[in-house]
């Protein structure tokens, strides 16, 4: 089936992440004038009524609330809601338990989609008192966790996500089980944690259904950039270099596929080129916004390594001219890395030259054991004084 008819048989995007990253980028320096951003905010705020949002809106970014547009969305909230209650108000009289547990679920979706996060949760935890089976209980589960990401609410998202894998484990169907995983990967990516997130993003990639959250080219796109950082060469060939479904995304990516090849490929000067502009993407990017330096120094601090490994030495020139950056600048940031323990290796500032001294892993072992036993020791005599005591 064609990617954009799957599309239309997800989950409705409610809340719509999109308007998240739009209000986003609105809070930055380089976007918080830009009118492409803010008319297509406005909008989607005009087109659904979202009173609320407009104006947490205009709270977070300092904007003068349009009074009259804001109340002609209020009055018609308050017309759509009192349309939903009267038909809650009917079913509870004369239809089934089925017929109020879906009305009571669009009351709760109804306030979602306007952007009011307590009268929705509120809402919710009423409807879910009448959902008894667990597909449905899932699908309640999945718009929670969507409104924790919409909101940055990670405690909200996470207890939900863990809600989700239980249902999942009492019998949730391959449908569900896969969208959790995207789910998880979103959250992991926001919250640091790139190696799991990884795993997550190549487990669905196959499966991919999660169009409420993403499109199916910026999951893959996710996908590129978090494995680079958290994959080993081989197994970044395996799952991405030749995956197919990426591969497929990846021709209409030039940019993308440069930067992935150019670092598989050990061409570090153009690596270093589009790594810069992968920098200015994860900056602007709502989940990746507060890991964008360490992103950024973890992949230069790989490719340092994935040279040096290939080598007993290299002088700085050589380091300087595959990097395409100064001499002064690849001793400076080598100096530092090597200060730091992220980098195996001692440079000859004399000779101009970089040595590397890869560690032996049963030195190191031993080194490790040794430390260990000193810390244990320690506190084995600090217990042993209270004891006498």
């Amino acid at each position: 089936m064609p990617i954009e008819n799957m599309a239309e048989e997800g989950l409705e995007k409610n809340p719509n992440l999109q308007l998240a990253q739009w209000k986003f980028m609105l809070t930055t320096k380089k976007y918080k004038n830009d009118k492409e951003i803010k008319s297509q905010i406005m909008a989607s705020i005009t087109a659904d009524n979202m009173a609320p949002f407009y104006e947490e809106l205009c709270a977070d970014l300092d904007w003068t609330a349009d009074t009259k547009m804001l109340e002609g969305m209020k009055q018609q909230n308050a017309t759509a809601l009192a349309s939903i209650e009267e038909s809650i108000k009917d079913a509870e009289e004369s239809l089934g338990e089925t017929e109020v547990r879906d009305l009571l679920i669009k009351k709760a979706e109804h306030f979602s989609r306007i952007g009011d996060k307590e009268a929705c949760l509120e809402a919710f935890r009423k409807a879910e008192e009448k959902i008894h089976t667990i597909g449905c209980k899932l699908d309640t589960v999945f718009h929670l966790i969507r409104l924790g990401l919409f909101y940055f609410d990670h405690d909200l998202t996470s207890r939900n996500i863990d809600r989700a894998q239980t249902l999942i484990d009492e019998g949730g169907d391959w449908d569900r089980r896969n969208r959790l995983k995207v789910y998880k990967a979103v959250n992991c990516m926001a919250n640091r944690q790139f190696k799991e997130a990884t795993e997550y993003c190549l487990d669905a990639v196959a499966t991919f259904t999660s169009y409420e959250l993403m499109d199916y080219s910026e999951f893959i796109v996710y996908t590129i950039i978090l494995g680079m950082e958290a994959l080993t060469r081989p197994v970044l060939r395996e799952k991405v270099v030749q995956g197919a479904e990426i591969l497929e995304v990846l021709h209409s990516k030039p940019d993308l596929k440069e930067y992935l090849m150019s670092l598989y490929n050990c061409r570090y000067a153009e690596f270093f080129k589009r790594l810069a502009s992968i920098e200015q993407k994860l900056r602007y990017d709502r989940y990746l916004h507060k890991h964008y330096r360490y992103y950024v120094r973890e992949m230069r601090v790989l490719a340092y390594n994935q040279l040096l490994q290939s080598y007993h030495s290299l002088t700085l020139e050589y380091m300087a001219k595959a990097f395409g950056v100064t001499i002064a600048f690849i001793d400076q940031e080598l100096s530092r890395l090597i200060a730091a323990g992220r980098l195996h290796a001692k440079i000859d500032k004399v000779g101009g030259i970089v040595e590397t001294n890869r560690p032996d892993s049963k030195n190191y072992q031993y080194q490790d054991v040794i430390k260990q036993g000193d810390l244990l020791l320690n506190r084995v005599q600090k217990l042993s004084r209270v004891i006498n005591i």
